[in-house]
């Protein structure tokens, strides 16, 4: 917990329920009649409103990405390194979004909430959403706070695929776009992963075919597993044999099969922790909605074609040991907006950490990303000048 809250902190943040009563038409063809997005903002909303800025979270992230619940919360939330007073994405000057996707298990409407139809949890019962739905919903969460054009819209990972979509889907309401860590679509490894995830999951014995709340259990064993293939792929080799190397627990081998090495012992520990604040039927939609991202198939299959239409200016940031999402495939994207003749400036950054490098205070990705928001700043002053002399 904080003894003290840093300067360069948001502080103390209370997320707020947004309900919403318009129906939702999905991509599989179902219809949310009503749902509830869980949001956090940060900063304050311009007489123009032109400084607003939605972040999109990741896999098994959230709405809380910055600052404390409370002063007994053990850290900030999951992007606090970047946002922040003085910070990247700096609330001195932002108004800053940042929301729990449908489906996701903190607070939006998902399978671990009541179905307004029956009172009940959705559980398996929930429709399967994919990225093209999360932006729809987005879209009408900036409606809602009387948004009309984004100054900047940034993500990492599975964030990064929304913020594209983004730009295909509405141009006219993104000025600016970062894609971090990220890639047009799922490479067919990657979709085999995500598979091997589910399969953990929904072979658990506490599974019940999603309906364990309604049991009274949960499938910890299968939620973990799948934990720890997501958190392996997430870590370099390079970042694996620094953090663990081949130490042992103890100083003899005990030959069983309990955590002899400290790297089996960390995993079981993350295993164990995410069990407890992520619902299994959630991440089985989360990584559903990674594997179907593919906007080109809707355009002949040609990214290029895809993000014709683009009118933001981009900043696409990977890192060399990132093998989940390896630079190649944030250069498929800066190829296709190069081709389309679109503003793209593209930075790969060095770092030995792995995927999970977009989530860390590296120097050279900090200051970048830090001197690239400085713009989109300036720009949304001047916007929010002009506004208020006419």
């Amino acid at each position: 917990m904080p003894e003290i809250i840093p300067e360069d902190s948001v502080g103390l943040v209370s997320p707020q329920t947004i309900p919403f009563s318009d129906p939702l038409t999905l991509s599989c063809g179902r219809t949310l009649d009503k749902y509830d997005l869980r949001v956090e903002t940060y900063g304050q909303l311009n007489e123009s409103f032109s400084n607003a800025v939605l972040i999109c979270h990741a896999l098994s992230g959230d709405h809380h990405a910055a600052g404390y619940h409370s002063m007994d919360d053990r850290k900030p939330g999951w992007w606090d390194s970047s946002i922040g007073p003085g910070k990247p994405i700096d609330t001195n000057h932002f108004f800053v979004v940042c929301l729990n996707n449908l489906g996701g298990c903190h607070g939006s409407s998902g399978p671990v909430e009541a179905n307004p139809e029956t009172g009940k949890p959705w559980g398996p019962d929930f429709p399967v959403v994919t990225v093209d739905d999360w932006v729809e919903s987005q879209v009408r969460l900036a409606d809602h706070l009387g948004i009309q054009q984004w100054a900047a819209i940034v993500g990492g990972s599975l964030g990064g695929m929304q913020v594209l979509e983004w730009t295909i889907r509405y141009p006219d309401r993104v000025r600016h776009a970062a894609v971090i860590a990220s890639a047009p679509k799922l490479s067919a490894q990657n979709i085999a992963f995500n598979e091997v995830a589910r399969q953990a999951i929904m072979s658990d014995s506490e599974f019940h075919g999603g309906r364990y709340q309604e049991k009274g259990t949960i499938p910890s064993k299968g939620i973990g597993l799948a934990r720890m293939v997501g958190h392996i792929t997430y870590l370099s080799d390079e970042a694996m044999k620094a953090k663990f190397g081949r130490e042992l627990k103890k100083e003899y081998l005990s030959f069983d099969y309990d955590a002899e090495f400290q790297v089996e012992s960390y995993l079981r520990y993350q295993a164990q922790e995410f069990s407890k604040r992520f619902d299994a039927n959630s991440y089985l939609l989360m990584t559903r909605a990674l594997d179907y991202y593919d906007p080109a198939s809707r355009y002949n299959h040609n990214l290029v074609e895809a993000l014709s239409e683009a009118k933001a200016r981009f900043l696409v940031i990977s890192f060399t040991t990132d093998w989940r999402f390896s630079p190649e495939r944030s250069e498929e994207i800066v190829d296709a907006l190069h081709a389309a003749r679109k503003e793209v400036t593209y930075l790969k950054v060095d770092a030995p950490q792995g995927h999970d490098a977009f989530l860390m205070d590296i120097p050279r990705y900090t200051s970048a990303l830090k001197a690239w928001m400085k713009h989109v700043a300036h720009e949304s002053q001047q916007i929010n000048e002009a506004g208020v002399q006419s």
